[in-house]
């Protein structure tokens, strides 16, 4: 399968680009499978999105992505060790310094249906507010982690984390700049970023 079929899912999760293209902002929601939603939402962001059935079709998108880029000799800032040994034998070089890449390589808590957006933690940004990351950023995720609301994504993070929940948690949403963006309250404070998915089967 091609990055270009996998640009609004594949195999048993492919969403159809006529759904994805012709879908009003102001049409329901209603019956839509959450990974479906969440594909119509986030591409509707500016986000860039690849489904991978494996890690080697991860592998195969990250690649495609950095030579799409020119970012063959670009550290990634990471502040995941777990990430980095993961990803270590694809030829990355990392930093823990922001200010010396262009790069965010990151993991996410869960992945929000209802508009598209990215929820993250602490245990992805410490301390850092977003617009403190760099601009580009590349998100890596698995299907288990797509929940349909916030708020479910945020009761799940209280299940997860029963021994104390995790500090500095909000969303990515902003892929472009949109006047929606204003009122969105967990987006406080963000700024806009290039934003690439690479989403893993793992259901």
């Amino acid at each position: 399968m091609g990055l270009l079929d996998k640009l609004f899912g594949g195999g048993k999760k492919k969403v159809s680009k006529e759904t994805a293209e012709t879908r009003g902002v102001h049409m329901p929601d209603l019956n839509i499978p959450v990974d479906e939603k969440f594909t119509i939402h986030f591409k509707k962001n500016g986000g860039k999105f690849l489904y991978c059935d494996s890690f080697g079709e991860v592998s195969e998108a990250l690649k495609n992505i950095i030579l799409e880029n020119n970012w063959q000799q670009e550290p990634f800032f990471s502040m995941n060790p777990q990430l980095e040994e993961r990803f270590k034998k694809e030829g990355l070089t990392f930093t823990n310094k922001s200010k010396e890449s262009e790069v965010f390589f990151t993991t996410c808590e869960h992945l929000i249906a209802q508009n598209g957006s990215i929820l993250v933690c602490s245990n992805q940004l410490q301390e850092k507010k977003l617009h403190e990351v760099p601009d580009n950023v590349i998100v890596f995720a698995t299907t288990s982690q797509l929940v349909e609301s916030i708020g479910e994504g945020l009761k799940l993070i209280k299940k997860k984390y029963k021994q104390g929940i995790p500090a500095n948690i909000t969303t990515i949403k902003h892929f472009q700049a949109s006047a929606e963006n204003k009122d969105d309250f967990l987006t406080y404070g963000s700024s806009s970023k290039h934003l690439y998915l690479l989403l893993l089967e793992d259901l």
